[in-house]
């Protein structure tokens, strides 16, 4: 689960993070209250007008702008709420801008530069442990760093069994260069930052950039945060910030109606129970010449309502020629998936594509039996193989 910048950077600061302060605006107007209530808190003027939406790049998109006055934070507001902000992590059609954050102006004069760093944490999947990756290079695209200067790019592991220790906070703020009480704040930042990472399950924290202000402060000037999904039973608080309108309605009505699903850019539809056979079924529909259109597991629950929402989810993408219902009855009756399937037709109404049902197990010869006296345009298979060849003929027929 994604989470906006603002709410991000309010859990970092529940566990000690220095941030940029902020205050979220729905309309110009609460924009420029906010500048207001920044201005009498931080003696600034100055304050930066960000996009909240669920994507990196804003600024390169326009929605990131300095408003040096209340005429300016109006204005600026108002041109950023209500666009469709296109960066390079947005589709072709950009996302819709609800609100934004009006932010503290970070980069005021002092006795030294200022300096930007990257910073994340995130899980390294072929050692099983938590990697901190930084960079002096911060406010760039990590990827371009990368690429360009593969050596100013630092990673520490942590052992999960000891956690983060002093010594690995101090390489940190060492290889950044950094001295004096700029190390010692830059320690601790790391320091609250992976305690942050580690206590609320996420996957990744990435923070682009950390900044080293002019009185050598290090403080999170941005912050994207990915939470574990498996993991939110643990902190019911932050999947309170889930903002729907950031996600895809069809990822957003699988959830609600607990089914695994992740669109493919195939013609056949898959309706599967159990991850592994939904593999199966995809790499089978493959080699038979189709192409799967969706990984779409209905769990071991497979009753008449949960087909019908996975019927609708499947429907949903118009390049879906044909679907395919594999279903291995061990905990459920493949009569009732067989009846359940045949009263989601019927309720329906207006499924103009094959439907092509092989099941297997409990009750699977009733099940046969029902499907194949229903009358609808459903067909019915016994091997894997034979539901994936009549897929393949059926598509063939209607292209």
């Amino acid at each position: 689960m994604n989470i906006h910048e603002y709410q991000g950077k309010s859990i970092l600061k529940s566990f000690g993070v220095a941030i940029q302060e902020g205050i979220v605006a729905e309309t110009p107007e609460q924009a420029v209250e906010a500048a207001k209530e920044m201005k009498a808190k931080y003696n600034s003027d100055w304050v930066v007008v960000k996009a909240q939406i669920h994507a990196g790049g804003r600024g390169k998109g326009g929605g990131v702008k300095l408003a040096k006055n209340l005429d300016e934070v109006k204005q600026k507001a108002n041109d950023i709420i209500g666009m469709h902000l296109i960066t390079p992590q947005t589709s072709a059609e950009g996302k819709l801008v609800n609100k934004v954050l009006v932010a503290q102006d970070v980069y005021y004069p002092g006795e030294s530069p200022t300096k930007e760093f990257y910073m994340s944490i995130l899980l390294n999947r072929s050692t099983g442990r938590n990697i901190i990756m930084y960079s002096t290079e911060g406010g760039m695209d990590i990827e371009q760093v990368a690429e360009a200067t593969p050596h100013l790019i630092w990673k520490e592991e942590i052992d999960p069994k000891v956690g983060l220790r002093d010594f690995q906070c101090r390489k940190v703020a060492f290889n950044l260069g950094l001295s004096g009480n700029a190390f010692k704040e830059m320690t601790k930042f790391v320091a609250a930052l992976y305690k942050a990472y580690d206590s609320i399950d996420s996957s990744m924290f990435e923070i682009n950039p950390v900044l080293k202000t002019s009185d050598d402060k290090i403080i999170a000037v941005d912050a994207k945060v990915t939470l574990d999904d498996n993991a939110l039973y643990r902190h019911k608080d932050i999947e309170a910030m889930r903002d729907e309108t950031e996600e895809n309605p069809v990822d957003v009505q699988a959830r609600k109606a607990e089914l695994n699903y992740v669109k493919l850019d195939g013609n056949v539809g898959c309706m599967v129970n159990g991850a592994g056979l939904a593999m199966a079924t995809m790499d089978i529909i493959k080699l038979s010449g189709g192409e799967p259109a969706n990984f779409l597991d209905v769990g071991g629950t497979a009753n008449a309502e949960r087909v019908e929402k996975a019927f609708h989810i499947i429907l949903g993408d118009k390049n879906v020629k044909a679907i395919l219902v594999n279903i291995f009855g061990g905990i459920v009756r493949c009569d009732r998936v067989a009846q359940g399937v045949i009263d989601a037709y019927k309720n329906m109404g207006n499924i103009t594509v094959p439907i092509i049902v092989r099941l297997q197990g409990t009750n699977a010869e009733a099940a046969k039996k029902l499907i194949d006296e229903s009358g609808l345009k459903v067909y019915s298979a016994i091997q894997l193989q034979e539901a994936a060849d009549l897929v393949a003929k059926l598509i063939g027929n209607n292209n």
